[in-house]
């Protein structure tokens, strides 16, 4: 078999490791980058905002990176070698790179979701503080909250596509409104266990009148197991506008 020479060898070494550095240093970074975020956002809406938006994504381009760059410095530790051997070795190790790939990956689409849903509950209904004053705010009921909310967000919210939180320090009468997509979350499906039972349609049965409560259906479908089910929801009566 034929033998790879020693300087190729020492200068593949001495470079491959070099870029398996770069490349799970780019990883480490990303993740050290994530968590100085979450640590510096004082606010809990905008924690909230960033995790929801922003993590699983992270956490998965640092896990690709840090397992290329792995993957990279495993063919650069051997010594003297030959071509075959070598070429099954980079073969052998992109494989186990792919499958740790794909773990991970399935991990932070389908159990990891459980975890973040606990955080951003934790998150949404830990008490506000007032920041003129430092006073704990409370958290208004869905029918206290309507005060506060004009004709188009009370709106948003009969049609399930919104979901306002209002906030107010009872001292002072300072409020909070904070802004929440009511189609953000992914729910349990109940035939996979996984939470990953998405909105995709909503349909209006019946509109709401000043008289009678309206109906609204929702579409799920399940992005593992593709179960699909539907819910009806109750609309709210309209309310008469003040003069």
């Amino acid at each position: 078999m034929q033998k790879i020479s020693p300087e190729l060898l020492s200068n593949w070494n001495q470079y491959g490791a070099w870029a398996a550095y770069a490349i799970a240093g780019i990883g480490v970074l990303i993740l050290l980058a994530h968590l100085f975020k979450l640590m510096s956002a004082k606010d809990f809406k905008t924690k909230y905002n960033y995790i929801n938006m922003h993590e699983i994504n992270l956490l998965w381009y640092s896990a690709l990176s840090i397992i290329t760059g792995g993957a990279i410095y495993t063919n650069t530790i051997r010594g003297e070698s030959t071509v075959i051997i070598f070429i099954i070795w980079i073969v052998v190790s992109a494989m186990m790179a792919g499958i740790i790939s794909v773990v991970i990956r399935q991990i932070l689409k389908f159990y990891y979701p459980f975890y973040i849903e606990k955080r951003l509950k934790s998150l949404r209904y830990t008490p506000r503080t007032n920041p003129e004053n430092g006073n704990k705010m409370k958290r208004l009921t869905e029918e206290e909250e309507d005060v506060y909310l004009d004709e188009g967000m009370q709106a948003e919210e009969n049609a399930f596509s919104v979901d306002y939180d209002v906030w107010i320090d009872e001292s002072t009468g300072y409020t909070k409104i904070e802004k929440y997509n009511g189609r953000l979350h992914a729910l349990k499906c109940y035939e996979c266990n996984y939470q990953t039972l998405r909105v995709t349609k909503e349909e209006i049965i019946k509109e709401a009148t000043h008289d009678d409560e309206g109906e609204l259906m929702k579409y799920y479908d399940c992005g593992y197991c593709g179960h699909k089910q539907r819910k009806l929801f109750k609309i709210a009566q309209l309310k008469d506008t003040p003069a």
